[in-house]
């Protein structure tokens, strides 16, 4: 999602020592700093009510 006037760029890196092994759900729902809702629900075609949800369920722990 691209907020300003300018074009926007999107750069995905892949590797790990075990593949596979990253849960999406908890990269993307339960990131610090978060991922602002608005985009998550325009990325994923959700309601921002269910995105905040999961940013609940997936977020980090709060102890």
């Amino acid at each position: 999602m691209n907020v300003g006037r300018t074009r926007a760029i999107a750069f995905a890196g892949f590797g790990s020592q075990n593949p596979g092994t990253i849960r999406i759900a908890d990269a993307v729902f339960g990131s610090n700093p978060s991922i602002p809702r608005e985009v998550l629900a325009k990325a994923f075609q959700l309601d921002v009510k269910l995105v905040r949800f999961l940013h609940i369920v997936f977020g980090p722990p709060l102890w």
